[in-house]
């Protein structure tokens, strides 16, 4: 977390928290969800106006975490802001460098691989040292090598239980039971 942001949690402790404004997709895109766009229908359906300002995306990638309760969040001084989530926590890139297989998150923390997991509609999630997510639709072709290598070896798995599963929620503003 940046030290700007843990200075302003230090004078502004008790500044309320932030729903439904912020959602991250399966491609790793960030989207802010105004009040129009968040009357219109609900994450994913409804996406709003993706954030393409690359420091604005930067700082939104160091202050990312979770709580207690699995609901991810982006740091924002001292607001902290849920994000809603399409698939997981996490969107795995892979790229191949002297031979071996590299996956970094979106936000380009480094991962290990523990298991791997295909859902009903054939999205592939792997599950790391850092958390579950799902690999990027344009890394499929890497993640496929690494199958038919037997490097990884999918298990099925419904989409709705990966969240009870992994630990977190897809929506911070739903209750447990609608997405733990």
């Amino acid at each position: 977390m940046d030290e700007i942001v843990k200075a302003a949690l230090k004078k502004w402790p008790n500044v309320p928290h932030c729903h439904g404004w912020l959602a991250l997709d399966a491609r790793g895109d960030w989207y802010m969800r105004d009040d129009r766009v968040q009357a219109a229908g609900p994450f994913p359906q409804v996406k709003g106006s993706r954030i393409l300002h690359d420091k604005l995306r930067e700082f939104i990638h160091r202050n990312y975490a979770s709580d207690e309760a699995g609901c991810w969040f982006f740091q924002n001084g001292p607001q902290r802001v849920y994000v809603e989530l399409e698939a997981a926590p996490w969107v795995w890139r892979l790229s191949a460098q002297d031979g071996q297989l590299e996956v970094h998150s979106h936000t380009g923390r480094e991962a290990r691989v523990d298991t791997a997991w295909l859902d009903e509609n054939g999205r592939l999630f792997l599950a790391t040292d850092i958390g579950l997510g799902i690999v990027h639709t344009l890394d499929m072709e890497l993640a496929a090598q690494q199958v038919e290598a037997g490097h990884w070896q999918p298990s099925p798995v419904r989409f709705d239980e990966l969240p009870g599963r992994f630990g977190y929620r897809l929506s911070p503003q739903a209750g447990p039971e609608a997405s733990r």
